[in-house]
Formats: structure tokens, sequence, C-alpha cells
């Protein structure tokens, strides 16, 4: 478990996975990137939620499959300590079915261990921002996998205090679609669509627009079939 200082105007990120090896595959792919720095390492759940309290990152790299915490346990108590840090799982789309639990635990998006470094690098630089799920290049097909794991909720939630309008962006936004696509589906503004989203982030208290997808599924506007 390691852990450094601060340094002003980069996004300080920490890696959380129980293979050393993959931890120092991941600095060393990060070590270059201007914007980008790594600011601790853990190899087990427990240790990741210790560092992410006291080096307080911006992002957490969070393997899934740990032994002891998890990574679906060890990112809740992550998010429930009401810090900055947002979490990016680590997963292999071809193994792991826990995909749509880190989600609801509180991840703001996930990535496949194999993806090209330019693309891991986006999808932190994304989350960061967050915009998890949904960036460009990256999340076309990670959502389409999102919709096909997702297990569609008992009762549908409902959306009290959304508008007709709202209801329609949030459909669009469980499609994956990004502002300027849901502007020209719906014949408005790029500008009008963000207010969108912005307010449909506040009235469902959702973190960021990968929870917006969740509440477009449990609320039945969006299925697994399409």
């Amino acid at each position: 478990m390691t852990a450094s200082g601060e340094t002003a105007g980069r996004i300080r990120v920490l890696l959380v996975d129980d293979q050393p090896l993959v931890r120092a595959g991941l600095r060393v792919l990060i070590t270059d990137a201007p914007d980008i720095e790594v600011v601790g390492e853990a190899g087990t759940g427990t240790d990741a939620v210790r560092l992410a309290r006291d080096v307080r990152p911006d992002v957490v790299l969070m393997d899934l499959r740990m032994p002891g915490m998890d990574g679906i346990r060890a990112t809740r108590e992550i998010i429930a300590q009401g810090g900055p840090s947002r979490v990016l799982v680590l997963t292999t789309f071809d193994d792991d079915d826990h995909v749509h639990a880190a989600l609801r635990a509180g991840a703001s998006g996930f990535l496949v261990k194999d993806m090209a470094l330019d693309d891991i690098l986006g999808a932190v630089r994304v989350v960061a921002a967050g915009d998890a799920l949904l960036a460009p290049g990256v999340t076309r097909r990670l959502v389409a996998e999102f919709a096909r794991r997702a297990a569609p909720a008992a009762r549908p939630r409902a959306l009290d205090g959304v508008t007709e309008r709202e209801r329609e962006v949030l459909t669009l936004v469980g499609r994956g679609l990004s502002n300027g696509e849901i502007a020209v589906e719906l014949v408005i503004s790029v500008a009008t669509a963000k207010t969108h989203v912005g307010r449909l982030l506040t009235k469902l208290d959702a973190r960021d627009r990968v929870h917006l997808v969740i509440a477009a599924y449990d609320a039945g506007l969006v299925t697994p079939a399409g």
C-alpha cells in the first residue's frame, strides 16, 4: 500500500487490484500522462477504503474480484464516505457478472482491462469530469453490455416531479445518447438538452449520467431488448 502527495491541477488516481503486475502496468500507462497521476495503490478492498479516505483521490480504478472485501463492497464504502472520489471499475465482460451490482453500489462507470491506452486515460478523464459511462468512443458498447446484463426492477420506479419532456430525455440517456444526439432527436438545442439532464440529476438524486441510465431502466423507460 502506497500513497503520495497532491499535485495541483492533475487528476489524482488510486489503483486497486490484488495483482501487483496489473497495478504496475496501469501505473506505467498513467506515468506519461501530463494531467493524471497515481497517488496510491491498494491490493485489497480494505486498504482501498482506507486510502480513499486518507488521500481523497479524484478517481479510484477498482478491481472487482479480490480476496476478503471485494470491489463491490469497497465501492459502496468509498461512496458512503462522502468524499470526492469517483469509482471506475476494472472488469472483463466475458467473465464478470458483477458490473451491474458495482454500478448500483455507486461506481461511476467501468472499463475493460485490455482497452487501449488512450481509451483508459480517456475513461479516467471522463469519470473525473462526472460523465463516466457515456464517454464518446468508449461507451456505446459498454452501454449495450450494461443493457444486456441489467435485471429489470420488480416494480418500475416512480418518477415523481419529472416532466414529460424530462422523461423523453431520460429515455434517450438510458439508450446511451449524448447531449448532442439528444438535441438532434428532440429538435432542441444542446444547451437545452444539458439543462434537462442537469434537472434530472437533481430530481432523481443521481450522482452522474451512469445513474440516470440505471434510473431509466428502473423506471421501465428502457429495457435490455431496446
